[in-house]
């Protein structure tokens, strides 16, 4: 192939043989300088799989955790930084996924910049309001790390915990949306993103869309990865022991409605009384002056 430069470096030297064999007018052979050839060298950029889960694991700090999961519910890091990510399901999920990178590397470093897919859970998916989005995304990050059947008890603990604790705990060096001290709690008693605001809005007094819940639920991001991490980390050491067993009221709700039973009508695994008396959710025909629906 003739570069642009070995094209005119031809043409140049016919007009000048040209022109030479005009002014001596002399015979001359004319001879065809050799263009210039550039070999162009086009590497193919090899892709490696990632292997199918699970993914080793090494113990981590659930503190450095936490502290990660906050910033990636923020978006951003205390120093500003701009996540590839941002809200309760990609902060819970990046913060293990992220430090497993940082401890392991492969094949976490290369799954690492998808992560962001993860923001879809904001605010129980898309604000739905549906699964709580931390408890989603640090799902995601357990079923990378541990078997199946493992996973699922890991899972287990974990929700359970999230609807009986009493929640946030964790404190930031530096708040990113309202700083307030001391910082209101309350027991989720579900673990829909649903119950679990409105059940604080209703502990603290502040609103659903105010700048505090929204620091709240940094806070339960980072709780939730924190309790995450802790359970993966007993589960490393051999130490894991369930401390969250399905309650009595649930276990005789089930009697006559789960798998198996007279009705067989439901599933599900959340606390039953959380919506269906109540000592849990509040139903709208129980408010007084509310219009009928």
């Amino acid at each position: 192939m003739m570069t642009r430069r070995g094209f005119l470096g031809f043409a140049g030297a016919v007009i000048a043989t040209a022109l030479g064999m005009a002014c001596t007018q002399e015979e001359r052979p004319v001879t065809t300088p050799t263009p210039e050839v550039v070999e162009k060298v086009v590497e193919k950029e090899v892709v490696k799989p990632l292997p199918a889960p699970p993914w080793e694991y090494k113990k981590l700090n659930p503190d450095k955790v936490a502290e990660l999961a906050y910033q990636g519910y923020m978006g951003k890091t205390f120093d500003g930084e701009k996540l590839p990510g941002k809200a309760c399901c990609f902060g819970a999920f990046y913060a293990i996924v992220k430090s497993l990178a940082d401890e392991v590397g492969s094949p976490y470093t290369e799954f690492l910049p998808v992560a962001s897919i993860a923001t879809v859970g904001e605010g129980g998916l898309v604000g739905w309001a549906s699964l709580c989005g931390a408890l989603n995304g640090a799902a995601w990050a357990i079923w990378l790390i541990t078997p199946e059947e493992e996973a699922k008890k890991i899972i287990d603990e974990l929700y359970a915990w999230y609807m009986y604790e009493e929640l946030p705990k964790y404190k930031p060096p530096k708040a990113m949306k309202a700083e307030l001290e001391p910082f209101p709690t309350s027991v989720a008693n579900s673990v829909l993103c649903h119950a679990s605001v409105t059940n604080w809005c209703k502990a603290s007094g502040y609103k659903a869309f105010s700048a505090e819940r929204s620091e709240r639920c940094g806070r339960l991001t980072a709780d939730v990865a924190k309790k995450a991490v802790e359970l993966l980390n007993a589960v490393h050491e051999g130490t894991f022991v369930p401390a969250y067993p399905l309650d009595e009221k649930t276990k005789s709700c089930k009697g006559c409605h789960t798998k198996g039973s007279a009705l067989e009508n439901t599933r599900g695994k959340m606390a039953c009384w959380s919506c269906h008396t109540k000592e849990g959710a509040l139903r709208i025909e129980e408010v007084e002056g509310h219009p009928k629906i």
